[in-house]
């Protein structure tokens, strides 16, 4: 594959930089997929006035001919969608159907949040007299949005479309690190759209990150990614009392009660709901809780599947589990694995790590960590990373209150095969969302506002509160003789 190379696209235009961001494979570092434009301070500042100068016409343009507009860059999503999972498993890691799937999930996000079109302009009445109060909702403004590296179509899928419809007009920020696919698919997206209703600006946090987040002329900032990268956004944003919704890390939780039923198909959705993306998404269970009569069934069953993983990088068909995204997760992981090993914890890795050309690739094992002491980080804190410790409990009130113990809550899920047990225990659990014999993206319900609770995040993507998310409420007070 030929070195790939993307610029700056805003105001309608593509931009040229004096410097740009050198893309390298994790499954070998030592090669370049391509550059990416690194945005100035002032090419940033430049992208905000653009967005800024398209709000008024798109935020006057009628909610379904937004949504026609939408459905067209929709379209567009998946026209060279072979050579941009290539791309992206490429820069990523991942193997090249999950970047395929990457793609698929902006073209269905984008299509729920066209769905939505008779909820944009909705207004409530609140009856009088003396006065009747007409509640609207109004597009805010400039948005940016700042994605991660694991899924970043997709993830841009819960808030981009979203924020268009409302009728703003946006900035988004691809990932320094996996700035290629992306520029691809949204300049062709943004070209269906009034010309700086979109606009792509990639370089390094430092240089243009005040720009698109302490910005007076930013209304909204939409940031997916870690805990401590959402904290350091608020900061911003707290200079010019921006909006903020934050997605951000979450430990997420299994809780596998004593009458739960493993199916093959709940099992393959388990697996890929620990594994899938070498452990590096923020809704991928991260600690299990089961019931003392289901232990050996369950390692039983992740064990089989364990047993015919394929570590490799993503251009080898056969490669189930790519590369770390990063080196320095690597090392996080591996430590974390290693000191719940010297602790007394029984850990079993599985597969075996590739080697020649792709022996610098940042690679791993998977493995499960046995009756870790719930204090060792690898259980309080997020890992992302393909491995995960499983605890025992006998009691539904102490599993309960294992899965709580934590300060985050994005995702947990509650295994039963009573769906009254499930409602029960599954609203006492502290997450934004609880999933039943299931975990992970697979069946996430994309109807429904996503996001977490505690140090897990602020605000909702998706659904009609998502959409809210991306507007502020109006009220008109009318009094009547």
């Amino acid at each position: 594959m030929s070195a790939i190379s993307t610029p700056l696209f805003y105001g309608g235009q593509e931009h040229t930089t004096e410097k740009t961001l050198d893309v390298r494979n994790p499954a070998r570092p030592s090669e370049t997929v391509g550059t990416a434009a690194a945005a100035s301070r002032e090419q940033a500042l430049a992208a905000v006035a653009a967005a800024k100068a398209a709000f008024p016409a798109w935020a006057a343009t009628s909610a379904q001919d937004r949504a026609q507009a939408l459905q067209a860059a929709a379209g567009t999503i998946m026209e060279n969608a072979e050579e941009d999972a290539r791309i992206l498993s490429s820069e990523n890691g991942k193997v090249v159907g999950e970047s395929t799937f990457d793609l698929m999930g902006l073209q269905q996000r984008t299509e729920l949040a066209c769905g939505l079109v008779d909820d944009v302009d909705a207004v409530e009445i609140l009856p009088g007299p003396p006065t009747e109060v007409r509640v609207s909702h109004q597009p805010m403004g400039v948005v940016t949005i700042i994605v991660p590296f694991n899924w970043p179509l997709a993830i841009l899928g819960a808030s981009l479309p979203y924020a268009l419809m409302a009728g703003n007009s946006v900035v988004v920020k691809p990932p320094p690190s996996t700035p290629l696919a992306m520029t691809r698919v949204l300049q062709r997206y943004a070209q269906k759209l009034p010309d700086g209703v979109l606009n792509i600006v990639t370089g390094e946090d430092a240089e243009i990150g005040e720009a698109l987040v302490s910005n007076p002329d930013v209304a909204k900032v939409c940031f997916t990614g870690s805990i401590r990268g959402g904290k350091r956004i608020m900061t911003m944003a707290a200079e010019t009392l921006t909006n903020v919704t934050l997605e951000l890390g979450g430990n997420d939780a299994v809780l596998i009660l004593d009458d739960a039923e493993f199916t093959e198909q709940g099992m393959d959705l388990l697996f890929m709901g620990i594994f899938g993306t070498t452990g590096q998404v923020c809704m991928n269970a991260k600690r299990i809780y089961v019931h003392s009569s289901k232990k050996d069934e369950l390692i039983a069953e992740l064990t089989r599947r364990l047993e015919q993983v394929k570590i490799g990088p993503a251009t080898d068909p056969d490669t189930t589990m790519g590369p770390f995204h990063q080196k320095a997760q690597l090392e996080f992981v591996t430590e974390l694995v290693e000191e719940a090993r010297a602790a007394g914890a029984e850990v079993r890795e599985f597969g075996e790590l590739p080697g020649g050309e792709w022996s610098e690739g940042y690679f791993m094992r998977p493995s499960l960590i046995l009756d870790p002491d719930p204090q060792l980080r690898v259980v309080t804190e997020e890992q992302f990373g393909p491995t995960i410790p499983i605890i025992t409990f006998d009691d539904v009130e102490e599993g309960i209150a294992m899965v709580n113990d934590s300060p985050y809550g994005l995702c947990n899920s509650v295994w039963t095969a009573n769906e009254d047990r499930a409602v029960e225990v599954g609203s006492r659990l502290q997450s934004g969302y609880v999933f039943h014999n299931t975990h992970g993206p697979a069946l996430l319900d994309q109807r429904a506002p996503f996001g977490g609770v505690k140090q897990s995040g602020i605000g909702r993507e998706m659904g009609v509160i998502g959409l809210r998310e991306f507007q502020e409420p109006h009220a008109l007070g009318l009094l009547k003789s």
